[in-house]
């Protein structure tokens, strides 16, 4: 808090650094303004709280994400992206159902770092041009999926801020096939189809991501779920994503037969035979990836073994 005298009147000011290197600052009250200096400083005192609890469950062995999906997500709760329906799929849906479900997991040693990116399953209700235009999204032309890479640049949506750079995001709707750009009246950025975007808006979950120094409410598809359309989206990725998309994916998938021998069998049955049809070109790398783990390698080979490609 620093308190600027000026044209006679004095006010209160909360001086913080969004991203690592730029200040950014936020008008508090004037001076003499009791009520809202208290209620900044406690809302400043939450916020240390909080960060040294994160801290803390990183020591713990808790997975934190990046500052950068932070500032991300931080912003898309405080618009109400999450409230109005977005639920977080993809790698920082893994790592937020990995805490829910108490694994803990090593990023392998000499494994590539991924750039930030996010994935949010989208219902037809949270596209309508209102809450749709609030959210900070662009459109960005470049290959983001290994389909693009044969087909040329496609447009697609990105997370944009002032001091960061922009997030590829896929918004996932209902489609044919994985990741076709598709334009939506009234916005100037591109969704992203998914074949499997019914299954992932069934009964959806309350979750939490911890980012940074953040604790951020989102909401998440079920976790059995995202574990077979995780792998089914990382056969769009370009290779470096995709193996850190498998490894998040079956170390959730583990996790979830600890905690429900069933869920894994029961998701698998209700997927769309467009997502796990695919799944048995992966067949060998998975069962050779799930060595440690007998019962994942046990469900891997009885699921990808029941429907071959």
């Amino acid at each position: 808090m620093q308190l600027r005298r000026g044209t006679g009147y004095a006010y209160w000011y909360r001086v913080y650094y969004p991203v690592p290197g730029k200040q950014a600052e936020t008008l508090v009250g004037r001076e003499g303004d009791s009520a809202a200096e208290s209620a900044m400083r406690a809302q400043m005192e939450a916020a240390e709280s909080t960060a040294r609890q994160v801290g803390m469950l990183r020591k713990l062995g808790f997975h934190v994400a990046d500052k950068v999906s932070a500032r991300a997500l931080v912003e898309l709760h405080n618009l109400g992206a999450f409230k109005g329906g977005l639920l977080l799929a993809g790698s920082l849906g893994c790592i937020a159902w990995l805490n829910e479900l108490g694994a803990r997991l090593r990023q392998p040693a000499g494994e590539p770092a991924i750039p930030p990116r996010l994935e949010l399953v989208a219902p037809d209700a949270a596209l309508s041009q209102g809450l749709a235009a609030a959210q900070p999204f662009v459109s960005v032309t470049g290959a983001e999926t290994a389909d693009d890479s044969a087909t040329g640049p496609t447009s697609r949506a990105a997370f944009a801020l002032p001091g960061l750079p922009p997030i590829p995001t896929d918004i996932l709707v209902a489609g044919p096939r994985f990741g076709a750009a598709e334009s939506t009246p009234g916005l100037a950025w591109s969704t992203t189809t998914t074949p499997d975007h019914a299954y992932l808006l069934a009964n959806p979950a309350p979750g939490a991501l911890l980012a940074g120094g953040h604790c951020i409410p989102v909401r998440l598809p079920q976790a059995a779920r995202l574990v077979w359309h995780q792998l089914y989206g990382s056969l769009h990725h370009a290779v470096p994503q995709a193996l850190v998309e498998r490894r998040l994916a079956l170390s959730l998938a583990a996790a979830v037969l600890a905690f429900d021998p069933w869920a894994m069998l029961t998701a698998w049955e209700a997927a769309p035979s467009a997502i796990i049809e695919p799944l048995g070109q992966l067949r060998d790398s998975l069962l050779s990836s799930a060595a440690a783990h007998p019962d994942l390698q046990d469900l891997l080979a009885d699921c990808l073994s029941a429907r071959p490609s």
